[in-house]
């Protein structure tokens, strides 16, 4: 031991040298640097796996290319974010079909009402032909998808005022929903009063009852504590939403191939860990929001999707999809309407 140095010392000093390492690692700034912006909470597990693919392709590219996460709307509402990503301002984006919908139309099949009854039927559609259909049509605009689709999840009809037991109770419901032709549309053959908000709005509109309730997955209810603001949950499950991971085709294909190979791979691995994610707490959320207050109301969802049958909500959409994504929907899911 040097005079002079104590044991304290030497166990500070020890200790430091990962730090060290970890900051001496990648001296050289990235050869690649992309943003990638969400509209969800930080502990979203969108966030959380898109983090983590991001630190797993900085180092698998040993530092060449580093992704920096913009979350919350930080840099945009849902709708922005779409127009940003297609003119190049940022690079890539996360962004639910309902949304994505008002530039890729086709992108909103995958909400056409209570056409999914379970994951096994949505995953069976979405890495198989679905998923296909969509991703060409993604492709026409200048973005790509950079995986597998993301779990947004089975929406839910939440409200401040009133139960949502039967059909019935949706008539004249003043509700938000997100900037998706089909969602609007789905409530409105439904009886609801259906009004478009951007996601980052969507609280303060909840308390200052612009609308009496809203409709999103379990999970976005949980992180941005619109459980808050809302007093009941009807489990409707009315539609299966996605999330695509995408990004401006020029800023990917500026990335040498093996980087490009590398982001794939990734953002497909985070896919899976981020679904496995939604799944769970789609089941423990229940009780966990329960516990605050939540008063959860189950549903004959047979009986909604037959007051949908009754109006002309699926042969209209069948109409707008066309017949050949229209046959490829129901090849995963059964006859529609």
């Amino acid at each position: 031991m040097r005079k002079g140095t104590t044991r304290r010392q030497l166990i500070t000093a020890a200790a430091a040298l990962p730090f060290t390492f970890a900051i001496s690692r990648y001296a050289k700034a990235a050869e690649f640097t992309m943003k990638l912006a969400t509209g969800q909470d930080p502990s979203h597990p969108v966030n959380k796996r898109a983090r983590e693919a991001a630190d797993r392709i900085k180092d698998a590219s040993g530092g060449r290319l580093e992704i920096n996460l913009y979350p919350a709307n930080q840099l945009g509402s849902d709708t922005d974010l779409i127009s940003q990503v297609r003119v190049g301002a940022v690079d890539a984006i996360n962004i639910a079909s309902s949304v994505l919908a008002t530039r890729v139309p086709l992108a909103g099949i995958v909400n056409t009402g209570f056409a999914f009854s379970s994951y096994d039927q949505v995953w069976k559609a979405m890495d198989g032909s679905l998923g296909d259909h969509i991703r060409k049509d993604i492709e026409k605009t200048g973005a790509i998808a950079l995986s597998k689709p993301w779990d947004n999840g089975f929406r839910q009809v939440t409200s401040s005022t009133r139960e949502i037991r039967t059909p019935d109770d949706l008539k004249s419901f003043k509700i938000r929903v997100p900037a998706a032709p089909i969602l609007t549309s789905l409530f409105q053959a439904l009886g609801a009063g259906p009004t478009p908000i951007n996601f980052n709005e969507v609280y303060t509109s909840l308390q200052t009852k612009v609308v009496e309730g809203q409709e999103n997955p379990l999970p976005i209810i949980a992180t941005a504590k619109l459980y808050e603001v809302q007093k009941y949950c009807s489990l409707t499950s009315h539609v299966w939403d996605a999330y695509w991971i995408l990004c401006n085709r020029a800023a990917f294909t500026r990335l040498p191939a093996d980087l490009q190979a590398i982001v794939t791979r990734e953002f497909n691995a985070s896919a899976d860990d981020e679904r496995a994610d939604i799944a769970a707490l789609s089941q423990s959320l229940r009780a966990d929001l329960a516990a605050k207050g939540f008063t959860f109301v189950d549903v004959d969802k047979t009986a909604f999707r037959a007051a949908l049958g009754k109006s002309s909500f699926y042969k209209d959409w069948r109409g707008k999809f066309g017949e050949e994504a229209w046959t490829i929907l129901q090849s995963n899911v059964g006859e529609l309407g």
